[in-house]
């Protein structure tokens, strides 16, 4: 199966180097001007993974990204910025981004960057346990879907899997580098910020009060770990 890429890109002399590198790497390719010719074309098209520009004519960015992930939690989202700011970045991945790329970038990364996250959303599991479970969570493997008191969770593809590291993990400390190389991969060439954010939103999703959490932890000096529910009744 060919995936499906679509280019959100006003500048035109970048959709088409765009568009030439993913079509030379055998991807399907989707362009669109503005954010909300974006938002229909993934309405109409159901593409795999998004890049998005953040300036944009009419909505920018962010908002099409907001859009986006509440309408499909499992679409893959790359940001695309020129300014390179750090509240640039956080922002995106607030909004729900899997990643950002700063203008000007080597197409052949964000190609590693676009492969990297389709492996993570959409290629099979190589496993033979169906479910996970960490009282009150529960991870469906074969759909990816996550419950808590058996109501689904809308979880980003990252989100869903940093819930599937700590609940496979309990009590392991990860710091921020393991999350990165397990969650984003070896290609990705990102901050340990990142983390810090989708650990963030996450949070506002799985605990009760997300300013007082009770199951991820943050170990200071280290990153986060699963606390397990049993160790939480002694």
């Amino acid at each position: 199966m060919k995936h499906k890429i679509l280019i959100i890109e006003d500048d035109k002399s970048i959709r088409s180097v765009l568009k030439v590198a993913f079509q030379c790497s055998g991807y399907t390719t989707i362009e669109a001007e503005t954010g909300e010719e974006g938002i229909e074309k993934v309405r109409e098209e159901n593409p795999h993974i998004v890049l998005l520009d953040v300036m944009l004519p009419g909505i920018d960015g962010f908002q099409v990204c907001k859009v986006l992930r509440d309408e499909i939690s499992n679409i893959g989202i790359i940001m695309l910025t020129a300014k390179g700011q750090d509240l640039d970045k956080i922002t995106g991945l607030e909004k729900g981004a899997d990643d950002y790329m700063i203008k000007p970038f080597n197409p052949t990364e964000l190609i590693l960057r676009v492969k990297a996250l389709l492996r993570r959303i959409y290629d099979k599991e190589e496993t033979n346990e169906k479910k996970l479970e960490s009282d009150p969570f529960k991870i469906d493997i074969y759909s990816k879907k996550v419950y808590k008191n058996e109501e689904l969770l809308e979880l980003t593809p990252k989100e869903y899997l940093l819930m599937k590291i700590f609940m496979e993990n309990p009590e392991k400390a990860f710091s921020r580098e393991e999350l990165l190389k397990s969650i984003w991969g070896w290609e990705f060439f990102g901050e340990s910020k990142n983390v810090d954010v989708h650990i963030r939103r996450l949070r506002t999703k799985i605990e009760d009060r997300s300013s007082n959490p009770k199951y991820i932890e943050t170990v200071w000096g280290t990153g986060y770990r699963w606390k397990n529910i049993d160790d939480m009744d002694e």
